[in-house]
C-alpha cells in the first residue's frame, strides 16, 4: 500500500462537474493498493498517517499533527501509484490490486481514518476525477507500507 500525502490549505475532487469531496486545511492523500496488500497494512498506514506531525508549531517547526490543527482528510484512490515504467514507454500496472480488492482496502482505509479524524472526504472509486489542491509548503511525503 502506498500513499502520497500533501499538506494542503484546501483540496477538492470533482466528478462530472460536481464536487464530491472537499476539505480546508489538512491532507490530500492519494492511495494506491498493491495486489499483495492486506488490512493489516492499511491499519499500520492509517495509524502512521494520522500521527504524522507535519504542521508547523508556534516556532515554525513541523511538530503538529492533523488532530492538533483540527485538519481534515481528502483520500483519493489512485492505482497509478503502482505504475512500472522500467520497460518501454507505456507503464505496466501488474502490481496494482484488482478493482474489487483495491476498492475493499480503500473503503477499509477510509473507515480506519474516520475512527480518529472527524472529517474524512473521498473521491469516487474508479471514476475519472479532477483533483484540485492548494499545497501548503509545498509539503509532500511518499510512504509505502509493505507486508
Amino acid at each position: 500500500m502506498k500513499i502520497v500525502v500533501q499538506r494542503v490549505k484546501e483540496a477538492s475532487v470533482t466528478v462530472d462537474g460536481s464536487v464530491v469531496g472537499q476539505i480546508g486545511k489538512g491532507f490530500l492523500v492519494l492511495l494506491g493498493v498493491c495486489k499483495d496488500d492486506t488490512e493489516a497494512q492499511a491499519d499500520r498506514l492509517s495509524k502512521k498517517l494520522l500521527g504524522l506531525r507535519i504542521f508547523p508549531d508556534a516556532e515554525g517547526k513541523t511538530n503538529l499533527s492533523l488532530a492538533d490543527v483540527g485538519g481534515s482528510l481528502l483520500i483519493v484512490s489512485q492505482f497509478t501509484l503502482y505504475a512500472d515504467c522500467r520497460k518501454g514507454y507505456r507503464p505496466s500496472f501488474v502490481e496494482a490490486a484488482s478493482g474489487e480488492q483495491a476498492e475493499h482496502l480503500y473503503e477499509y482505509f477510509l473507515a480506519r481514518c474516520r475512527e480518529v479524524c472527524p472529517v474524512v472526504e473521498k473521491g469516487i472509486f474508479g471514476a475519472h476525477m479532477d483533483v484540485r489542491l492548494l499545497n501548503d509548503g509545498p509539503f509532500t511525503i511518499v510512504w509505502e507500507e509493505k507486508a
